[in-house]
């Protein structure tokens, strides 16, 4: 007997040994948490107490009911956990890594006012005690409150984590928020109230407490990494607003309390308020990078340099304001349409760009409403006043006027204009072939006078050389008169028997010489008379030259005769008649080299040497020729 109770004991003991787990688990309601989990707890029923079941609507036990139990336990050793009365489920922490948030949906708590679509934040060490957060009257349904990358001792009966990434916006680019809850917009507004001290969003129950409205919010957020409740926010992400350099950004902003016209009285086209209020902000943004709501405000870029816009169909600049100008057809007051390309500089200054936009809107519809109509009706009533003909010879007189015109037009609309210019003119086609023969006609007439003047020109030319030949010859005649009569004083001085003789001969030889100057000035007038008038007048010219020119031998040969007369009448009356006769011939032998006395006299002597001594007389004289011919 004993040796049967000692075995029992021996297999009590070796079972307990090998089942202790199970033996205190069921004896001692011991449960073992380990230390990376958590036990969820669940209740199957109450032995004693006034709470044995949960209230309507309630899922979730804290304060002893049956059901799911509130409190959870820790890794650990916990005791009196029956295994007919407990069951403890062990899960993992919940880890939320790092770039990821945790978004809480509480299956149990308070039932979330009306109006209200996020429960707010109680105190619940970022849900970890499920206790608290319902004795402190958390709300069932989506949080408002997340938890952040780490690890979480959650009661998942109670809570349920849903993992999203943060929410980054990229550089150059805002995120433009809309709030999902929150107090209703104010009427009147498309965005809520300014709201500051979220933390950019990120509190959303500190946003709420503000008094934040959902919808748009005017608030951007910049480039960086947020831990965002999407449940709460949504953020779209948009480009930076950029105003390049040579323009100014006007701001319209759609949202803000009602500004005073800041302009005064002079302005009535708008209002243009301070920055923050609503309308067109009167201060204009430089060139850069704004991180601007586009929901909120609309920003317009006014070029602030000199912009050219085209009136021509086959030009467009890069601005592309131009874009939908043409070409102008005009019609001139003889009914021809032409065609005219006009090209308009304008420059809106910076601190009037404001104006222009309150006034218009936008570059564009001062384009469309302002230029385009001013400029094409200015030169359509130009081109009625005038012929096609007369437009294209006064352009630049034109284009001057269209300044002028166009520049006082602009500058009530606070655009300065700079220039205006026309470009091609195309008339057309019929008449341009008009007018080309019209110049072609002209030039050729211009052509034929400048030739016949030409012709003018030659032909006194050569009257004028003939006239210079001409006075040649008269010079050369006064000279030979002036020669002849110093010639006649000296032979007069010289001798006063020939003085008369020679004075004849002088005034003779005067006579002649003038005749035939006169000759020949004549006869050199009448060949200049001939180029002009042509060969009748050459012809006849030349006749009369010839004519003069016999008259005046005839003359000559007679007064040469007359006064070699008279000069030998004088020589015979002053010699005597055989005196002259003996004079004459000894000067006609001597100018003739004629020998009186010959060179070798042979005469006949009575002597037997005569005849020898002239021949050897005869030979030496040979002999002496050939000796001075041969010095030569």
């Amino acid at each position: 007997m004993t040796s049967i109770f000692d075995f029992w004991w021996v297999l009590v003991l070796v079972l307990t040994i090998v089942f202790y787990k199970f033996v205190l688990r069921v004896f001692f309601g011991m449960v073992i948490v380990p230390e990376d989990k958590i036990g969820l707890v669940t209740k199957k029923f109450v032995l004693f107490g006034a709470d044995k079941s949960l209230p309507d609507s309630r899922i979730i036990a804290t304060k002893g009911e049956a059901g799911f139990q509130a409190q959870s336990l820790a890794p650990g050793l916990y005791w009196g956990m029956w295994i007919w009365q407990y069951s403890v489920d062990m899960t993992a922490f919940t880890i939320i890594p790092e770039g990821k948030i945790g978004l809480v949906l509480s299956k149990d708590g308070k039932e979330i006012p009306t109006g209200r679509i996020l429960a707010r934040k109680v105190d619940s060490d970022n849900f970890q005690d499920a206790k608290a957060f319902l004795d402190n009257g958390g709300q069932k349904g989506r949080q408002t409150a997340f938890i952040t990358s780490g690890s979480y001792r959650i009661n998942t009966y109670l809570f349920e984590i849903i993992i999203i990434d943060q929410v980054k916006i990229y550089e150059n680019m805002i995120g433009i928020v809309t709030a999902l809850d929150g107090e209703p917009i104010p009427q009147g507004q498309i965005a809520g109230k300014l709201t500051e001290e979220h933390n950019n969003f990120q509190d959303c129950d500190t946003f709420l407490q503000q008094g934040g409205n959902r919808g748009l919010q005017p608030n951007v957020m910049l480039a960086g990494s947020y831990y965002i409740n999407t449940w709460a926010f949504q953020i779209e992400q948009n480009p930076m607003t950029d105003v390049p350099i040579g323009y100014v950004g006007v701001v319209i902003s759609y949202i803000g309390e009602d500004g005073k016209d800041v302009t005064g009285d002079t302005f009535k086209h708008g209002n243009i308020v301070s920055k923050g209020q609503r309308g067109v902000w009167m201060e204009p943004l430089g060139p850069g990078k704004y991180a601007l709501n586009k929901y909120t405000t609309k920003l317009e870029a006014v070029p602030t340099t000199n912009l050219v816009l085209n009136w021509a169909n086959a030009r467009s600049e890069s601005h592309d304001l131009d874009k939908n100008l043409s070409t102008i057809t005009v019609r001139s007051k003889d009914g021809f349409p032409f065609n005219l390309d006009v090209a308009q500089i304008i420059h809106v200054p910076a601190n009037e760009a404001p104006k222009v936009i309150a006034r218009f809107g936008s570059m564009t519809n001062l384009v469309s409403q302002v230029l385009e109509p001013t400029i094409g009706n200015y030169f359509r009533n130009s081109a009625q006043d005038s012929d096609v003909i007369s437009f294209l010879s006064t352009r630049k007189e034109r284009q001057e006027s269209a300044k002028n015109h166009i520049k006082t037009v602009l500058d009530e609309y606070n655009v300065n204009a700079v220039d205006t210019l026309i470009g091609d003119i195309v008339p057309p086609d019929s008449l341009m072939k008009t007018l080309t023969d019209r110049k072609l006609a002209e030039e050729e007439q211009k052509t034929y006078q400048t030739q016949k003047m030409a012709q003018e020109q030659r032909q006194g030319m050569e009257k004028e050389t003939a006239i210079a030949d001409m006075q040649k010859e008269i010079v050369r005649a006064s000279q030979s008169v002036e020669i002849a009569q110093r010639t006649a004083d000296a032979t007069v001085k010289k001798a006063e028997g020939d003085a008369t003789s020679l004075k004849l001969n002088v005034n003779a030889e005067a006579e002649a010489t003038k005749m035939r100057a006169i000759a020949e000035a004549e006869a050199t007038k009448a060949r200049a008379g001939a180029q002009a008038e042509a060969t009748k007048l050459n012809a006849s010219a030349e006749a009369e030259k010839i004519s003069k020119t016999g008259l005046a031998e005839a003359e000559k040969i007679m007064a040469i005769g007359k006064s070699t007369a008279e000069s030998y009448q004088l020589q015979v009356s002053a010699m005597g008649g055989d005196n002259f006769t003996k004079y004459k011939i000894t000067e006609e032998i001597g100018k003739g080299n004629i020998k009186v006395i010959p060179d070798v006299l042979i005469s006949g002597t009575n002597g037997s040497e005569g005849g020898i001594s002239g021949l050897l007389g005869m030979k030496l004289m040979e002999m002496m020729d050939t000796k001075n011919e041969d010095k030569k």
